[in-house]
């Protein structure tokens, strides 16, 4: 062990030993290095020399590696194999070969066939050229040839004045002022759209003294009127108030002229301008009386004679309503048509021009010679003597029980307070109007406050005095709302008034009421009014009314909606050819500026009547409180009945001598997505159908994954602001078409039915029509009106869950029915059918028209709808007798009239068939 330790450590005892083996490792290092050296040089140089020794032996065949004839080399075993590759390759490259050949022969036929195509496409473009160019030709001698017979027009470009007055002659006397020498018409395009600057009265000394209610309600109806425009350079109209003042005398006549000559745009004779003073008080004074107005307009409720200026100047009604709107269920019922009094009187005379008739002479001899001064004494006493003859009750007192109202002189004036008055003008048919004794006052403020006063609880007014200018009389047809009687004839007053039908009185009943809703009720539609009459003067066409925005909800279209063959077959019945043309819209603007005086009072049938709102003009809605009588162009085309003829001709002339037509179906739906679906896919292929507006009433949107059908025709889905059922009937701009389909989302009707419907629209657009039918009755037991939806052989009313309707409708219904009725809708979330129904009844005074179906109108199995609730029916029962109360009558009417085709086969039931009548 020791021995061991040592030697690995190097021990000195092993020194020798050790040093041995590191001398053998040398050598046996180095021979192996030089043994592999002499490998590595010297055995290749041997091999090559001995190789190029034998490539140079003499006998050629005994060459090894020199160069070998024919197939000598495939001899050699280990390159057989690369000579069947080369043979594989070789006849491959052949096969490669011919094929290109063959494919640039190939290429070479498709080049001429290339060249021949393009010289086709060349003769190609040239021949479509040519025939676009006879296109367009025969397209132009078309719209030509149709321009010759029926040129259509479209929205003109809007012209404005320029900023500088080209300035007028000035008339001989301002006395003759008329708006042909008066009235600068180069500031007022027909096109320019009628724009009006409202001066700020505050910015003038004189609008400290205005009264501050009449203030504010003029501010605020100017800022909403659709004419008023902030920039006075391009203003056709400047319109100023100066009254009424908050007391009387406050202001000079001197003072007040020198500021309306200061008015930035008085251009020194006021031209184009129109001042405005409008009374709340029935003792107001003439304010401008003593003033140089220039060429300016005067609106107010008092003039002299020799003050007011025919077809010039302005008479207004008072503003009575200066701030509030009024109450419609304060208003009496229209009926019964006669009251407790058959007229009544209340009034005190304070100061005659004359008195009392000092010369004794008798009546005749007063007529033979110079009319009388005053006829008052006359009046009081043939009025009296009606009174105490007690053929029938009336009422008449010449003295006030209180201290009469101030008034002008020889003016009758007012007794008690507005609330007493009423009261007792409720009792009354007539009211008397006594108009001043002093003929040179032609209106005051104290008679346009009693006509105000008659008109508002429907009493007849009957006016004595045939000078009186009342308001609006150039633009008014106050004959079919008063009685407008000489003095003369006071004594056959009470003669004329006894002989006045039901039906007449009642008529005049509802046409006053209509005049006072529509013109004097309130700061705005006095406001408007004056601005209508002046545009209409000028013949200037009124503006568009406004139509809702739709603000589309996106939603993605699935697959092509199938049609339901229940739905779609109509069997025998051919109502006319799909329509393979794309949708369109309804033509408008057919006669913007041909309106005339005589369509102003042009009904539909020229029948009587109290509300001609359909004059013989194209449907370009307009502002809804200029629509009635002031000749706004609103209406609609009178057409009906087929141009005749025979085979197609005559097919494609039913329903109306319009070539082209379409009607656009609103559906009103709420969160049923799968009914809407069902009942939008059933609407796939529907002849005449322009588009489809799905009025979303839901806050929560529709599904992202739901898939829309493809019914070939736009499915717009419009979001709305709050869930209201007065959304379905919202004049939506995306309805281009005349004819609106207000259909459920429940509802079930084939084509042949909506087809069927909509050509009797065709010939009765002024009604609705419709399939279900309903109607009203008189509860005798609780004196109220009932809703009855049991079936009967009249109808009053057909539900718009499936009914066309003209889209001015739409307008009325939103913006001019009271807002009383649409509150009453929201409040219930029930009978917005029932108050369309009201409104086409109330305005045409006629009844709706059922269409048959053929009996499949609800969809079976469809989630409960809002008509299933026990409460439905009992809310619809208040619901009409609220809106009789707004009305002031019973608008709707009675018809056993009903439109069925002999071709839908009805199983009608065996106590009904005496009901039906059939075309």
């Amino acid at each position: 062990m020791t021995g061991y330790t040592m030697l690995r450590n190097g021990g000195v005892g092993n020194g020798g030993q050790t040093c041995m083996l590191r001398w053998s490792n040398r050598i046996r290092l180095t021979w192996l290095s030089f043994t592999l050296f002499i490998i590595l040089v010297f055995f290749p140089l041997i091999a090559h020399y001995y190789l190029t020794t034998l490539d140079e032996a003499d006998e050629a065949g005994k060459r090894i590696f020199g160069p070998r004839a024919g197939n000598e080399l495939c001899e050699v075993k280990h390159v057989l194999d690369l000579c069947r590759i080369r043979e594989s390759v070789s006849e491959e490259l052949l096969q490669l070969e011919a094929k290109r050949q063959e494919l640039n022969s190939e290429i070479a036929k498709l080049n001429l066939k290339i060249e021949a195509c393009k010289k086709s496409i060349e003769n190609a473009k040239q021949d479509l050229l040519q025939l676009k160019n006879v296109i367009s030709q025969t397209e132009h001698s078309y719209k030509e040839l149709m321009a010759q017979n029926q040129p259509k027009l479209s929205l003109p470009i809007r012209l404005l004045p320029e900023k500088d007055d080209i300035g007028l002659p000035p008339p001989k006397v301002l006395r003759s002022c008329r708006l042909h020498n008066c009235f600068d018409y180069s500031r007022c395009p027909l096109t320019s759209g009628f724009p009006v600057y409202v001066y700020d009265s505050d910015q003038f000394a004189f609008g400290s003294y205005l009264d501050p209610l009449v203030k504010q309600a003029f501010q605020a109806t100017a800022r909403g009127n659709v004419y008023v425009t902030e920039n006075a350079d391009i203003a056709c109209l400047y319109v100023i108030l100066v009254g009424e003042m908050q007391e009387l005398g406050v202001l000079r006549p001197a003072d007040l002229e020198k500021q309306l000559y200061s008015l930035p745009h008085w251009r020194t004779d006021g031209h184009n301008h129109v001042i405005i003073n409008l009374s709340r008080k029935s003792d107001t004074q003439n304010l401008l009386y003593n003033v140089s107005t220039g060429r300016a307009m005067v609106a107010q409720s008092t003039f002299y004679a020799a003050q007011y200026r025919p077809g010039f100047d302005l008479v207004v009604s008072p503003l009575v309503h200066a701030m509030s709107e009024p109450n419609f269920m304060e208003i009496p019922p229209q009926v019964p048509v006669k009251r407790k009094y058959l007229f009544t009187f209340q009034g005190e005379k304070i100061e005659s021009l004359r008195s009392s008739l000092q010369e004794a002479r008798s009546f005749e001899e007063e007529m033979e010679g110079d009319p009388p001064a005053d006829y008052d004494d006359r009046i009081i006493a043939t009025l009296k003597a009606v009174q105490d003859s007690k053929l029938d009750q009336v009422l008449v007192e010449f003295t006030c029980k209180n201290q009469p109202k101030p008034s002008l002189p020889t003016e009758w004036a007012l007794c008690g307070e507005r609330e007493d008055r009423l009261e007792l003008l409720k009792l009354s048919t007539f009211a008397l109007i006594i108009t001043p004794g002093d003929p040179r006052l032609v209106i005051s403020s104290g008679c346009a406050t009693r006509l105000f006063e008659a008109l508002e609880v429907g009493a007849v007014p009957v006016v004595l005095g045939e000078h009186v200018q009342l308001p609006y009389q150039d633009v008014l047809q106050w004959s079919e709302a008063a009685l407008v009687v000489p003095k003369p004839r006071v004594t056959e007053v009470h003669f004329l008034l006894r002989s006045l039908s039901d039906s007449d009185l009642l008529a005049m009943r509802r046409q006053g009421r209509f005049l006072w809703e529509t013109y004097f009720s309130t700061a705005d539609s006095i406001f408007s009014t004056v601005l209508a009459v002046i545009r209409t003067r000028i013949q200037i066409p009124a503006a568009p009314i406004r139509e809702e925005a739709a603000a589309e909800i996106p939603h993605r279209s699935g697959k092509a909606a199938g049609t339901d063959p229940n739905m779609a077959d109509n069997g025998d019945l051919d109502l006319g050819p799909v329509e393979t043309e794309p949708p369109y819209a309804s033509p408008k603007y057919l006669r913007n500026f041909t309106l005339t005086v005589t369509d102003f009072y042009r009904s539909w049938n020229s029948a009587p009547g109290p509300f001609h709102l359909f004059p013989h003009t194209p449907f370009d809605p307009v502002l809804p409180s200029e629509a009635k009588f002031l000749g706004s162009g609103t209406g609609f085309r009178p057409i009906g009945g087929g141009a005749g003829g025979s085979g197609k001709e005559f097919q494609a002339s039913l329903g109306g001598n319009v070539p082209r037509e379409q009607f656009t179906v609103v559906m009103l739906t709420y969160e049923r997505e799968e009914v809407l679906m069902s009942s939008l896919e059933r609407l796939n292929g529907l002849p005449y159908l322009n588009k489809v507006v799905v009025v979303w009433n839901s806050p929560k949107l529709p599904s992202e994954d739901l898939l829309w059908p493809d019914i070939g025709v736009p499915i717009m889905v419009v979001r709305t602001e709050k869930n209201s059922l007065n959304n379905r009937f919202l004049p939506w701009n995306e309805i281009e078409t005349e004819a609106i389909l207000s259909i459920d989302d429940d509802a079930h009707l084939r084509h042949d039915e909506i087809m069927f419907g909509f050509r009797v629209w065709r010939e009765a657009r002024d009604r609705i029509v419709g399939f279900p039918g309903r109607y009203h009755a008189w509860d005798i037991p609780h004196q109220s009106w009932l809703y009855n939806s049991n079936y009967s052989c009249e109808l009053s009313m057909v539900l718009t869950g499936a009914a066309f309707f003209h889209k001015y409708y739409a307008y009325l219904y939103s913006y001019v029915m009271p807002q009383a009725i649409r509150d009453m809708v929201d409040e219930y979330i029930n009978c917005e059918d029932i108050a369309m129904n009201f409104l086409v009844s109330h305005i045409t005074r006629k009844p709706p028209i059922k269409v048959t179906s053929r009996w499949t109108f609800r969809c079976p199995g469809c989630p409960q709808a809002l008509s299933h609730d026990d409460s439905h029916f009992h809310e619809r029962h208040k619901c009409i007798n609220f809106f009789v109360k707004v009305y002031g009558y019973m608008p709707l009417l009675y018809t056993q009239f009903r439109v069925d085709s002999v071709l839908f086969k009805t199983r009608l039931p065996h106590d009904k068939t005496k009901c039906f009548k059939f075309i």
